[in-house]
């Protein structure tokens, strides 16, 4: 479907979680476009953010913290480590496990990528004006925390 062919639908005939996935996805090309510069994906990103929010997590809590199967994570983990944005210490109270923590380049990578993404949400949200950014910071968390309880009872 065209842009112009999307624009005409009555957006009530439209499944909000098909416009979440749309919004999703379409961040997605526009970050992997972007961020190619700064030598990480958009995947690398939620890794980062999550590292920075908890330094020395082990892999398999950023894999649970990010949704994100195991392998992935440590594959993406290693390709952090190797171009030197993260740094891997195994976990003196369980030697299987590696803590990860961010490097000054990663620090730094992080934040020219939060550019990248207030970039984004400024070009989305303040340019119609039609909502305020707090509110919806505040409803999609809510969102997101009625849909992580809704998947905690599937498990």
């Amino acid at each position: 479907m065209t842009l112009e062919e999307f624009r005409k639908i009555d957006c009530s005939s439209i499944p909000i979680s098909k416009l979440i996935a749309m919004i999703a996805r379409g961040q997605s090309i526009y970050l992997n476009h972007r961020l190619g510069d700064l030598g990480i994906n958009e995947t690398q990103l939620h890794l980062l953010f999550e590292i920075s929010h908890n330094e020395n997590l082990n892999q398999e809590r950023i894999a649970s913290r990010c949704n994100i199967n195991k392998g992935a994570v440590a594959r993406s983990i290693k390709k952090l480590e190797y171009n030197g944005f993260v740094v891997r210490t195994i976990d003196e109270n369980n030697r299987r496990q590696n803590k990860v923590s961010l490097t000054l380049k990663g620090r730094k990578t992080l934040s020219e990528a939060i550019k990248i993404l207030k970039n984004w949400e400024n070009e989305i949200i303040k340019e119609k004006g039609y909502v305020d950014r707090e509110l919806l910071q505040f409803v999609l968390k809510e969102i997101a925390v009625k849909t992580m309880e809704l998947n905690e009872k599937e498990d």
